[in-house]
């Protein structure tokens, strides 16, 4: 059965097209290590009625909206492989040097998913 990396993060608005061309380098290298899907996706209806609205969840401030994203491996050894690759890939340790990350990294919540239904 597949399994899904997933994580949610807050972002400065201001910062979402430079998160946007990060997130899309990063999308190529997890692919080119075996990444079946890589999507990241931004906040745009998120004034919901039912359970815990994404902004309350991730304690949204002032200016911010938030991003959704999730990568897609064959099984969890796929992903602990390709994650290891990933890692080791100087070009994302390139991007994850830079002093001017444009979210907050302590704020993002991660965490890795069996998947149950694949319809």
């Amino acid at each position: 059965m597949r399994y899904v990396d997933g994580f949610v993060l807050p972002i400065p608005k201001k910062n979402v097209p430079a998160y946007r061309r990060m997130a899309q380098k990063a999308g190529r290298i997890w692919r080119q290590h075996g990444a079946l899907e890589y999507r990241e996706c931004v906040g745009d209806d998120m004034q919901v009625k039912m359970g815990v609205p994404f902004p309350r969840l991730v304690r949204l401030l002032r200016g911010e909206t938030v991003v959704f994203a999730w990568i897609v491996f064959r099984s969890r050894a796929h992903r602990d492989s390709v994650n290891a690759k990933v890692m080791k890939d100087p070009r994302l340790g390139k991007m994850m040097e830079s002093k001017a990350m444009p979210f907050d990294v302590e704020r993002m919540a991660y965490g890795g998913f069996k998947v149950i239904v694949d319809a």
